[in-house]
């Protein structure tokens, strides 16, 4: 079992900034992908950036731009740092992390972006 613990939400003013990191441990042996989620109420779970252990990312189209996500392979970390943050970015931000085609998830971590 791999165990995933978030860190670094909470209140921002639009504009502003968070990074969020999530931290892997447990039997790990070789995580491919790790990435970012994350579910604003009433709506589905998102997609928000992935990294793969090469380094290719991928990410959704509404932060293009605004967020960044890197990795650490020797620490098994993760971090999504946010920036120009907006109301429509107020959502639970998960990590979730694939090995050997097992998914894994984090609790989740609340950002809200308001005034």
């Amino acid at each position: 079992q791999v165990q995933l613990v978030e860190s670094g939400g909470g209140l921002v003013q639009p504009g502003g900034s968070l990074r969020l990191s999530c931290a892997a441990s447990g039997s790990i042996f070789s995580i491919n992908t790790m990435g970012w989620y994350r579910q604003a109420p009433g709506k589905q779970r998102e997609l928000v950036a992935t990294i793969t252990n090469s380094g290719f990312t991928v990410y959704a189209d509404p932060v293009k731009g605004r967020f960044s996500i890197a990795r650490d392979n020797a620490k098994n970390t993760v971090t999504l740092q946010m920036s120009s943050l907006k109301p429509e970015d107020t959502a639970v931000y998960y990590c979730r992390v694939i090995q050997r085609g097992g998914f894994y998830w984090g609790r989740g971590t609340q950002v809200t972006v308001s005034s």
